[in-house]
């Protein structure tokens, strides 16, 4: 006879009919196991949250919430509890369900003290293996041009880069916030003629639009307030190379007409000065917004828009990326263990699916601040679907949620989008197609800190 994990090994019980659950305790308790009932789901997760459990028995048909809702929250929230599944209505169907969803041991009704206590014993030795298991990642994938992924819409991707870095054409990058526009547009600089000077990004939204001249173009010394010497701009720094023009939408009126002399001329002139001065540098732009409709509401200038658009193609969102996904996961998984000093992790099928079914809002840089907080936050080798954020997880009591205000809702949306950008409001502003002023408004309404 296999002992059980420990002395008292915690056994939750639950089960809708008073009687059943007496005689589960009784026997249970008279094994040497530390027993706990539920009448139903709602009490079993009360249970489950408050005490660590290393088992959870629980019957199929049951009012409200069934038991495989049960075995689902189970699986998906708590890493250390093994489950078994009792039903009075056994068939083959509900038996295949029961071990797809994540239950380890399944009893049909009536059954003999002798085969629940195997049952029992089985699931216990299965959670110390469980415990036990120690294994890595595979190695993780190689990139192209630091992109790393196969499908079609990565590799469209990688071809552009190719095609773009043979020419000194000016490039628009479009695509959602955090899918990759800078890696993409550094990816073009490096593999061009130019790669020898400089590569100078600049986010055109991060810049308060009183400095942007300045930053972009420079100036002389005097001609404003705090102007104590002369200094250059982004785009003298980057003569000869490559500017990166992020978000180029945010622009003024005003400055999309500089830009648009800039690309015309080739030359730009100091804040404070009259004289032009000559630049000899490449352009690529990028965005997160649709620029043709921008245009058409008169928010951006056409001309400019026709001088930017000359290469131009989209950098594909995670969610349509597919096992890049998983691929991502390695990559990510293997660069923080080797900067932490920790084995590469293992992540468990049911995290692989989690992270696959994600609809990933901001994209490859949720992704990868995930997998750093799973891998710096992870105890042992694997990573499984409890250790995941909480609005990755099944909870069997998701139908109570719809029972909420449009404000709770909204709080925990942005809740969820600061948290997937590590906290940083522009990015988060951005995803949520907000500016940062409503941004900080909403934070201050439902008492969301940092």
């Amino acid at each position: 006879m296999t002992k059980p994990l420990t002395e008292l090994t915690s056994i939750l019980v639950v089960d809708d009919a008073p009687d059943t659950l007496e005689v589960f305790r009784r026997n249970l308790t008279w094994k040497g196991y530390h027993v706990f009932t539920a009448p139903g789901v709602e009490e079993a997760i009360c249970i489950l949250d408050a005490r660590p459990i290393d088992l959870v028995i629980t019957d199929l048909k049951m009012p409200k919430v069934s038991g495989m809702e049960l075995i689902r929250h189970v699986r998906e929230n708590f890493r250390d509890t093994e489950i078994m599944m009792i039903t009075g209505y056994a068939s083959v169907e509900s038996a295949v369900k029961a071990m797809k969803n994540g239950a380890e041991e399944y009893l049909a009704k009536p059954f003999t003290d002798a085969e629940l206590f195997e049952a029992v014993e089985r699931a216990i030795d299965k959670l110390r293996l469980r415990k036990a298991a120690d294994s890595t990642l595979e190695p993780p994938a190689k990139s192209t041009y630091g992109l790393i992924g196969k499908s079609p819409g990565i590799q469209r991707v990688v071809d552009f880069i190719a095609k773009a870095a043979a020419t000194p054409a000016t490039v628009l990058l479009t695509g959602e916030s955090g899918t990759g526009k800078e890696l993409v547009a550094r990816a073009i600089h490096y593999s061009s003629p130019r790669a020898a000077a400089p590569f100078v990004p600049v986010n055109c939204g991060g810049i308060p639009e009183g400095l942007l001249e300045s930053e972009l173009f420079g100036h002389i010394k005097g001609a404003f307030t705090g102007a104590t010497e002369t200094r250059a701009g982004f785009f003298q720094t980057a003569d000869g190379g490559t500017i990166f023009l992020d978000e180029i939408s945010d622009t003024s009126p005003s400055m999309q007409a500089k830009l648009l002399r800039v690309l015309q001329d080739k030359e730009v002139c100091m804040v404070g000065s009259s004289q032009p001065r000559r630049v000899d540098v490449r352009i690529i732009a990028a965005t997160n917004k649709d620029l043709p409709a921008l245009v058409k509401k008169g928010d951006f200038r056409e001309d400019l828009f026709f001088r930017v658009n000359v290469l131009s193609t989209e950098i594909p969102p995670l969610r349509e990326r597919g096992e890049d996904i998983l691929l991502l996961t390695q990559h990510f998984a293997s660069r923080f263990a080797g900067e932490l000093g920790k084995a590469l992790p293992k992540f468990s099928d049911g995290v692989l699916q989690a992270l696959t079914n994600c609809s990933w809002p901001g994209n490859v840089r949720e992704l990868e601040n995930l997998v750093q907080r799973l891998v710096v936050m992870s105890d042992n080798n694997v990573i499984d679907v409890p250790d995941l954020p909480v609005l990755m997880r099944f909870t069997a009591l998701k139908g109570s949620r719809t029972h909420r205000s449009l404000a709770e809702v909204e709080a925990e949306h942005i809740r969820s989008v600061l948290a997937s950008v590590d906290g940083n409001k522009s990015h988060a502003a951005e995803i949520l197609q907000i500016d940062r002023k409503t941004l900080r408004e909403k934070m201050r309404n439902y008492g969301i800190e940092l």
